[in-house]
C-alpha cells in the first residue's frame, strides 16, 4: 500500500500546486475578511475557481485548511542588527511583533490559526511548529546579553521571547488594547528586568 497523508500535507506541482495556491490564497482572503468561524470550504471552492470536491478531499475541514494555509505564512524575520543593549534587542523585536499582529492581513490571520488550534490537532500542531520557529529567532540576543553580563547565563530564550511577545499576543486575541509601539515598550521592559533578575534562568 502506498503512503497515507493528512489531508492538505502533500505539496505536488503543476496543476496540484496551482490549485493549491490558489484554495489557499482564497481561504486567507475569506479568514481576513470573515475570521475563522466564516471560512466555508465551498466558498473557498468558489473563489479559487476549483471544484468542492477537490477541496473537500484535499483538505476535509476548515482547519485542516488553516493548518496548511499556517505552513506557508510568510513572516519576515526578525531584526539581525545587534543593538546596543539588551533592552534594545528586545524593544526592536516586540516592535516587529507588534507590526506582524497590527497588519491588516497578518493579523486576522494570526487570529484565525488560533482560533483553529483550538478544536483541530492538525492545527494545533501547525501552531507550535510555527512559534518554535519564531522563539528559536530570539536566541542570539539573549546570548549577546548573558556575553555582555546583562543577564545571567544560562538565561532561557523562548522564555524571553515569551515574556515579551506573549502580552502583546493576548492584546491582539483579547481585544486588551493596540498592538503599538507603547505595548512593546512595556513588554520589553518588564521581559529585561525579570531576566536581570533570574527570572529565565533554566
Amino acid at each position: 500500500m502506498g503512503e497515507t497523508h493528512a489531508p492538505g500535507t502533500v505539496r505536488p506541482g503543476g496543476r496540484t500546486a496551482r490549485i493549491r495556491a490558489a484554495a489557499l490564497g482564497a481561504a486567507a482572503d475569506i479568514l481576513v475578511e470573515k475570521g475563522f468561524a466564516g471560512l466555508d470550504l465551498a466558498e473557498v471552492a468558489g473563489r479559487a475557481k476549483v471544484g468542492r470536491t477537490t477541496v473537500y478531499r484535499r483538505w476535509g475541514s476548515a482547519s485542516g485548511l488553516v493548518a496548511d494555509l499556517l505552513a506557508d505564512l510568510s513572516v519576515p524575520p526578525l531584526p539581525d542588527r545587534a543593538a546596543d543593549t539588551f533592552e534594545d534587542d528586545l524593544r526592536a523585536n516586540a516592535l516587529t511583533v507588534c507590526e506582524r499582529l497590527s497588519d491588516p492581513r497578518q493579523g486576522p490571520l494570526f487570529k484565525a490559526v488560533v482560533a483553529a488550534a483550538t478544536c483541530d490537532a492538525r492545527a494545533a500542531q501547525a501552531l507550535r511548529r510555527f512559534q518554535r520557529v519564531r522563539v528559536a529567532e530570539w536566541g542570539p540576543c539573549v546570548v549577546r546579553a548573558a556575553d555582555r553580563g546583562e543577564v545571567p547565563h544560562g538565561t532561557d530564550p523562548g522564555e524571553v521571547a515569551l515574556a515579551v511577545s506573549a502580552p502583546l499576543y493576548h492584546r491582539l486575541l483579547a481585544g486588551f488594547g493596540p498592538v503599538d509601539e507603547a505595548a512593546a515598550d512595556r513588554s520589553a521592559r518588564a521581559a529585561a528586568a525579570a531576566a536581570r533578575a533570574g527570572a529565565y534562568v533554566r
